[in-house]
């Protein structure tokens, strides 16, 4: 079956409470990769899927195992595991959504960060969907909280994605500890041969299907991009809203914190700027995205998981203040403008070294994005000053100009005062703490460089204090041990991969990383949450726990020995 204009949800098989779900979140035909495999999972089939993220795939599974849960049983009926805890979250919310009218569902997230009490306690109540990381549910596996004796639908979502991550020794732990005849449904956006063995090893019979990658942009959307360093973006995002005539906006940032550092940050500067990320409650993210809609509210901070699914006609821009590193996931935040036929502006921020970023996206939209200038100062002055202009000119209308009218001539004959003295002065008057017009900045001061005999000692272990912090980051680094190393097979990527996602760091945090037999050295910021470091020492690489310690170098005979 292929997805057109006829096919409807309800052409596909499904019950009348999902449909009626369906309808309420607004949608009317499925996608692709829904209508090819939505009847096959209903039938009981097993599903190999080649699709890439934002096609639908989370509702092409989501939807059948709703249809066909038994809310009598207890235990966990489905697991959907996935390579992170925002894709976590986001299949949670959606199975949450799907469910609306499936009264008793009960779906639980588990995925590391989160505590454990939490998760236990909904595990004694009685869950029947688990979706998590392979990690945590690893966790529950060998605590023994976790029970898929009677599993009946498994999932692994992005299956490429969690073996990148160094989980495909984890994945192959889980799947052998569930029962030989649940439905499995593997969905991955490249196929490589550990997948195929994977598929080879733990489907039966399955129906494959793989959706052609769309990542096409609206010929509607207007598509630009400015080179800004990282500390300069507050600030080239201040000038665009002065000087960009839009009507309502979202920013799009890479993290939770991000959304609400950066909402903070513009409401300081006096912009009206409401952040929605995935720890936003579901009631709140509604009231939130209806008062954009209803012109209460003109500008979101977001995440791609928080904004997934936002159709407001009115944002005519989308900025992407965090470039994504995934090219979809470029097509889906700029399709939140130019909607209902109307054209949009997307503008994305690009800081130097990500400019590979820049060449992948136009490489794989086929579109030029254009250069833009950072506003100056006189570009923004230029607008205020008209905008300053069309409100005396509305005001001119005003039913209320004959009264002050009459009061300015009041003034004007007591005080012996000129007319266009008094009009300046009520200027300043409106104008309040925030001057009309912008003022350069001064250019910063170098600091003179230091004699050589005025550097500070530079002698001592380097593990007794962080050193310095690398190029492009803000933050002095230190070195730390885990226990995997070469003879484990780990690669740095796998290593980034599972300590960033536990560990709720970014790319930026990572340094050096040095791969030894036995264990293996990264770089990581000297000042490590707590809270960080608890969940790192539990994570889990190529199904091994890193056992996360701070490394303060080798002795001198030590380190003579590593170079022999």
């Amino acid at each position: 079956m292929t997805s057109d204009d006829a096919t409807t949800f309800a052409d596909l098989g499904l019950g009348p409470k999902i449909l009626k779900a369906l309808s309420d979140v607004g949608y009317e035909t499925p996608s692709a990769i829904q209508a090819e495999t939505i009847p096959h999972l209903l039938e009981g089939r097993d599903v190999m899927g080649l699709a890439q993220t934002g096609t639908g795939k989370t509702a092409a599974f989501a939807l059948p195992i709703l249809d066909r849960l038994d809310l009598s049983q207890k235990t966990p009926q489905a697991l959907v595991l996935a390579p992170t805890r925002e894709l976590a979250l986001q299949v949670c919310e959606a199975f949450e959504r799907y469910a609306a009218h499936v009264k008793g569902v009960h779906v639980l997230p588990v995925y590391g960060g989160q505590g454990y009490g939490v998760q236990l306690s909904a595990l004694r109540r009685g869950v029947h969907v688990v979706v998590g990381t392979p990690g945590r549910i690893m966790d529950h596996l060998d605590k023994g909280t976790l029970d898929l004796t009677e599993l009946r639908f498994l999932v692994l979502d992005e299956a490429d994605e969690m073996l990148n991550m160094g989980f495909a020794e984890d994945v192959e732990t889980i799947l052998a500890d569930t029962p030989d005849d649940k439905q499995v449904a593997l969905f991955s956006a490249t196929m490589p041969n550990q997948i195929k063995k994977l598929s080879a090893t733990y489907l039966t019979d399955p129906v494959e299907i793989a959706i052609e990658r769309k990542t096409r942009t609206a010929d509607n959307i207007r598509q630009r991009y400015l080179i800004v360093s990282y500390p300069q973006k507050v600030d080239a995002l201040t000038r665009i809203l002065e000087v960009e005539n839009f009507e309502a906006m979202i920013v799009f940032v890479r993290t939770k914190n991000e959304t609400e550092t950066l909402a903070e940050k513009l409401r300081a500067r006096g912009v009206s700027a409401t952040a929605i990320n995935g720890d936003v409650p579901q009631a709140v993210r509604e009231r939130t995205v209806n008062q954009l809609r209803d012109g209460k509210l003109d500008i979101l901070v977001a995440t791609d998981v928080a904004a997934r699914g936002i159709d407001v006609p009115r944002i005519t821009h989308v900025v992407n203040y965090d470039i994504p590193t995934d090219t979809e996931a470029y097509v889906h935040r700029i399709g939140r403008t130019g909607r209902a036929g109307r054209s949009g502006d997307a503008i994305s921020f690009i800081t130097p070294r990500e400019r590979y970023l820049l060449k992948h996206i136009e490489k794989a939209t086929r579109t030029t994005l254009e250069q833009m200038q950072l506003p100056s100062v006189d570009d923004v002055n230029a607008t205020r000053l008209a905008r300053f202009d069309d409100n005396i000119t509305e005001a001119l209308g005003s039913p209320q100009i004959s009264f002050f009218r009459d009061v300015i001539g009041h003034y004007v004959k007591n005080n012996d005062v000129p007319e266009a003295d008094v009009a300046a002065a009520l200027a300043i008057v409106l104008q309040g703490d925030t001057p009309l017009i912008l003022e350069d900045e001064p250019e910063p001061q170098r600091r003179p460089r230091r004699d050589h005999d005025d550097r500070p000692d530079r002698g001592g272990d380097r593990g007794e204090r962080p050193r310095k912090p690398r190029r492009g980051s803000d933050q002095p680094m230190a070195t730390y041990k885990i226990q995997v190393g070469k003879r484990h097979r780990v690669e740095p990527r796998q290593i980034v991969g599972a300590i960033a996602n536990e560990g709720g760091l970014q790319r930026h945090d990572f340094g050096a990383i040095t791969i030894r037999g036995d264990y293996s050295l990264v770089e990581l910021p000297a000042r490590l949450p707590g809270e960080a470091w608890e969940k790192l020492k539990q994570t889990r690489i190529s199904g091994r726990l890193i056992e996360l310690s701070r490394d303060y170098g080798p002795s001198a005979k030590a380190k003579k020995r590593d170079r022999d």
